[in-house]
């Protein structure tokens, strides 16, 4: 019997095609039940204001950071999608002084340009890269930046990006936003085609993705219009790079920051509600870090919303 048809892009799977009762269940969650569903390999933090709330965003770089040395060098593996805690990562290295001598640096995405068939150009407004170095890399006192060669940027040479991650440099941190498709970076939910039809792939099939190019969800496409294009979604590209859940589980945390910004009140609970309930469904590609060993979502308590009718 195939599932019920998603209420927003039918071709596609998304959230909207699980059962209401799971969907009831989050929404009616509070900020109190979200802590509670804290549990061994899930962690669930909530902030009180927006400063604290990047602050500690920021503060995860400079922890992971620390802990590099040349014979055992750390990388972190950071978002675009939230991009507040950039420059606040930039003052924080000067202020300490921090050496980044031994440090690596991968992007999670990177938006694909089908004319050309390549990762869009650094001169791109919604270039990811430009957007990493502008409000963060080109920040940092030169004295102590991450040397260019260690600063790993997705491109359409997928090989070349991935073999960045088998140099045996550690990922102490994978940080990201969550999108209201419920993805991290740009792991979105499949097309309904092929064999692929009636159900969604299995967990199992979904997490041996690794970096790929991707068509993208309407609602990623919208979403980036809203929160980076004034709205234009003709200035979005309809495909981009992505590491996949492959490099996911070769990072020792993974750390997912929601100030509200980036999907609605119902979204922030589902996950969070599927990932602590054992709840796997590529549907909601968010719901599968429940099988990473080392998960944290945190939260800006004032971005949570409620999930309620409300008609002005």
């Amino acid at each position: 019997m195939p599932r019920k048809k998603s209420h927003i892009a039918p071709d596609w799977w998304d959230y909207t095609t699980l059962e209401d009762d799971l969907i009831n269940d989050a929404s009616g969650l509070t900020s109190k039940n979200l802590q509670e569903l804290s549990r061994p390999g899930f962690k669930v933090n909530l902030y009180d204001t927006l400063e604290d709330f990047y602050l500690a965003e920021a503060l995860e770089y400079i922890s992971a950071w620390r802990q590099s040395t040349t014979d055992n060098p750390v990388g972190i593996c950071g978002p675009i999608g939230p991009t507040e805690q950039l420059p606040l990562v930039a003052r924080l290295v000067n202020e300490l002084e921090l050496s980044l001598h031994d440090c690596h640096f991968w992007g999670m995405d990177e938006w694909y340009d089908e004319q050309s068939q390549r990762e869009v150009s650094i001169d791109h407004p919604l270039s990811f890269e430009r957007a990493d170095r502008k409000l963060c890399f080109d920040r940092i006192d030169p004295k102590l930046a991450i040397p260019e060669e260690n600063l790993h940027f997705p491109s359409a040479d997928i090989s070349s990006f991935t073999q960045t991650w088998e140099t045996g440099v550690r990922c102490a941190l994978m940080q990201g936003g969550q999108g209201e498709v419920k993805h991290w970076a740009f792991n979105d939910p499949f097309k309904r085609e092929g064999k692929w039809i009636d159900s969604p792939p299995p967990p199992e099939e979904y997490l041996k993705l690794g970096t790929r190019i991707v068509e993208l969800h309407p609602i990623t496409l919208s979403q980036n219009a809203r929160t980076s294009g004034g709205g234009n979604v003709t200035m979005v590209p309809q495909k981009a790079i992505t590491v996949g859940p492959t490099e996911t589980w070769l990072a020792d945390k993974v750390s997912i920051w929601q100030a509200g910004t980036h999907d609605n009140p119902l979204g922030q609970r589902l996950t969070a509600f599927m990932i602590s309930k054992g709840i796997s469904d590529s549907s909601v590609p968010m719901s599968l870090l429940g099988k990473h060993p080392n998960v944290q979502f945190n939260y800006f308590v004032g971005g949570l919303g409620e999930c309620c009718v409300k008609m002005h």
